[in-house]
C-alpha cells in the first residue's frame, strides 16, 4: 500500500485527511496486512474441523435461596414492561 491508495479509500469513503492523518493510516494499515499475512501463512490442512450444532439460547433463571423460580419469556411480558406500547409493537422514539 502506498498513500495513494490510502488517497482513493478516503475519497471513496468521502472524509478528508491531513498528510499526517495519511501516513499514520498507512503506517497502521500496513500493520494490519502485516498480521492478515502472518495468519494466511498458518498451516491448517491436517486439521479436522468438527462441527456441533446446539441451541446455546436459555431463560435467565434468578436462584432464590437454593430454588430456581422459572420465569415468564413472553412478548406479552416485554410489552407490560415497556413504557409505550401501540397495537402489540414497542412504542420508540423518532429517530431522524
Amino acid at each position: 500500500m502506498d498513500i495513494k491508495d490510502i488517497e482513493k479509500l478516503a475519497e471513496l469513503s468521502k472524509i478528508e485527511l491531513s498528510e499526517e492523518e495519511k501516513r499514520g493510516l498507512l503506517k497502521d494499515l500496513d500493520g494490519i496486512l502485516g498480521y492478515v499475512k502472518q495468519i494466511s501463512e498458518v498451516k491448517v490442512e491436517d486439521i479436522s474441523v468438527e462441527y456441533t450444532r446446539k441451541n446455546v439460547w436459555r431463560e435467565d433463571l434468578p436462584a432464590s435461596g437454593g430454588l430456581v423460580i422459572p420465569r415468564e419469556f413472553s412478548r406479552e411480558l416485554i410489552l407490560k414492561q415497556f413504557p409505550e406500547s401501540k397495537d402489540g409493537f414497542l412504542k420508540v422514539k423518532k429517530i431522524l
